[in-house]
């Protein structure tokens, strides 16, 4: 299988993943700026979950314009990262409506980041693995790539924060995306160099 495919269709699932999550926002009961101001936390998680997600798609397509060959290990990675972002929409909508007090909402929140940031890791591995002759790839996202097991290991850190402070799990969660809110340099650099 083409990776162009693979692309696409992740293209089509996040796509897909964040009008659901636009469509859970409901407008405010009243026609006040005051009713506006009491969904300020569902608006406030949107705009995080929104982030996080354009976040992913941007590294998962700066990740594809390095690789050549993928295999079925790397399609089954790919549906698994799909699966985990496809979460989103429920744990927004969960820690939109009970933001106060309430720890669930937001652990909850942290297990999808942390298994989406697993999942990413797997995918990159399982290139690496089907792409081995891409010295290109190796070099750039193969051993010594650290973002990904940072992401992992803080994500899971995150998850317990919430026991001291609910609202930590998010927090923390999206300090973890300011290491990936600019795609990995090197791969820009080395797709510029290939540029006639």
């Amino acid at each position: 299988m083409p990776k162009s495919r693979l692309e696409a269709f992740t293209d089509g699932v996040i796509a897909i993943i964040i009008t659901i999550m636009v469509l859970e926002l409901r407008p405010p009961a009243g026609g006040t700026f005051a009713a506006l101001w009491g969904l300020r936390y569902s608006l406030l998680i949107y705009l995080v979950s929104f982030f996080t997600l354009a976040v992913y798609w941007n590294n998962h397509h700066h990740l594809f314009v390095i690789v050549r060959k993928i295999s079925g290990r790397v399609l089954w990675a790919n549906v698994l990262f799909l699966f985990t972002i496809s979460l989103f929409p429920f744990v927004t909508a969960w820690v939109g409506e009970h933001h106060v007090g309430a720890a669930a909402p937001e652990m909850t929140y942290g297990v999808v980041v942390a298994a989406t940031n697993f999942a990413f890791y797997l995918l990159i591995r399982c290139l690496n693995h089907a792409d081995q002759h891409n010295a290109a790839f190796s070099e750039l996202v193969g051993r010594g790539y650290y973002k990904p097991l940072v992401s992992v290991i803080g994500a899971v850190c995150a998850i317990f924060l919430a026991l001291a402070w609910p609202p930590l799990t998010v927090i923390v969660d999206t300090a973890l995306l300011l290491l990936w809110v600019r795609p990995e340099r090197r791969i820009e650099a080395h797709v510029a160099r290939k540029e006639p």
